[in-house]
């Protein structure tokens, strides 16, 4: 079914995306609507699929994990094969936080976080340096974070 999402929906979203643990009590209140019709909408929406699931922004930095890297690989061969396979690879690494196949001089984008640089020079040797399918790859090194909303705009 779809559905097409009013003003109200669009409030609710964007309401859970500043604060995912509010009530539903409160959530009504902040979009101005009463509590059965606030709580049957945000269920629709899960339903749908709009909201995917519920999660915690933690600190990096305090869970000794705050060196980000980005790292670009790119296959050795362009093939559905090798693709697939680094795509399985990174399902499985819990310093891969995000992994995005790309268009341009590189095939791949993964953010990993790790504790330190000597930490992600493991990282490099011992997991992507297993994965034999990949030709080459280029890291950048975050200095500072500047923006990250975890959010989409609505």
């Amino acid at each position: 079914m779809d559905y097409q999402l009013d003003e109200k929906d669009l409030e609710i979203l964007s309401e859970l995306q500043r604060d995912a643990r509010q009530t539903n009590k409160e959530l009504s209140q902040a979009i101005n609507l009463s509590t059965t019709p606030t709580f049957e909408r945000v269920k629709r929406l899960e339903k749908e699929g709009y909201i995917k699931k519920y999660t915690a922004v933690l600190d990096a930095d305090k869970l000794n994990r705050g060196f980000i890297a980005f790292c670009y690989l790119k296959m050795k061969q362009h093939t559905y094969e090798n693709a697939k396979r680094i795509m399985e690879a990174v399902q499985s690494v819990p310093e891969i936080a995000e992994c995005y196949n790309i268009s341009g001089d590189y095939d791949f984008l993964l953010k990993i976080y790790t504790k330190d640089m000597k930490e992600y020079q493991k990282f490099l040797l011992r997991i992507l340096g297993e994965i034999d399918c990949i030709g080459s790859l280029n890291s950048s090194f975050v200095l500072g974070e500047i923006k990250n909303m975890h959010q989409l705009p609505i």
